[in-house]
């Protein structure tokens, strides 16, 4: 799709690209201890996507996701990186997946809790990170567990420790990092959910420029560059999505 006039000003009403960054998911975007700087796949992505434009970028940095989509919907940023979710789709219109991670449950070793079905009934409190998608996704498909939620994904296996809850929500692989600092963990041998990472931006900046999003995404995937961000940025277990 070719770049015109309009389509750039849609992405660019400040005269900067501003782009929304959660790092309350470590897969995608992490800050670098030494410098502050936030660093990652989705830092990457749009970067890559203000020079294809023609324009600065002005990263917006948010630590929960649904700090971050709120950044988009409310126009206070251009674009955004989070999971697809329906619940977000009224003010935000995403891309196709460029990336798939995984949502596991986590528990303590002596939990009697061996598969996903044995979650959902009245004697357990699941926690999770308040605005996640995992948070959407299991606030839809648990019907008896209750559902707690940490101020943030990275604080989820800290509020399950110390409120005493029964089983943890979140991504695989932050879900581990956790567990290897805390003894007496275990994840769940199967996840309950596949989580479709993907772009957006918000509705009101029209059709097109939501196409051009659309086919930048599928440009990277198809590139190779999402695999080389990922390679990069040594992330394990993420996936690049197939073809949107």
């Amino acid at each position: 799709m070719t770049l015109t006039p309009s389509i750039r000003a849609a992405f660019t009403p400040t005269g900067k690209l501003r782009a929304s960054i959660n790092l309350g998911n470590p897969i995608l975007a992490n800050k670098d201890a030494a410098t502050g700087q936030p660093f990652g796949v989705s830092i990457d992505l749009a970067n890559e996507f203000g020079r294809q434009l023609g324009a600065d970028v002005e990263l917006v940095v948010f630590d929960t996701a649904g700090k971050s989509v709120e950044a988009v919907a409310d126009e206070r940023a251009d674009i955004g990186f989070f999971a697809i979710d329906p619940a977000r789709g009224a003010s935000i219109a995403f891309t196709a997946p460029y990336v798939l991670i995984e949502g596991y449950y986590l528990v303590r070793n002596a939990s009697a809790i061996r598969r996903n079905a044995e979650v959902d009934t009245a004697a357990h409190r699941v926690a999770v990170g308040k605005g996640s998608a995992y948070d959407l996704f299991l606030t839809r498909e648990l019907r008896h567990a209750h559902i707690v939620r940490a101020p943030s994904s990275p604080a989820v296996v800290q509020t399950f420790l110390a409120e005493g809850l029964e089983v943890a929500a979140g991504v695989k692989q932050q879900l581990e990092a956790d567990a290897a600092l805390h003894p007496g963990l275990r994840l769940l041998d199967e996840r309950f959910m596949v989580i479709q990472q993907a772009m957006g931006t918000p509705r009101s900046r029209g059709e097109a420029a939501a196409q051009y999003l659309r086919e930048f995404v599928e440009e990277r995937k198809s590139s190779g560059f999402v695999a080389a961000a990922l390679a990069r940025h040594a992330i394990q277990g993420a996936l690049v999505a197939p073809a949107g």
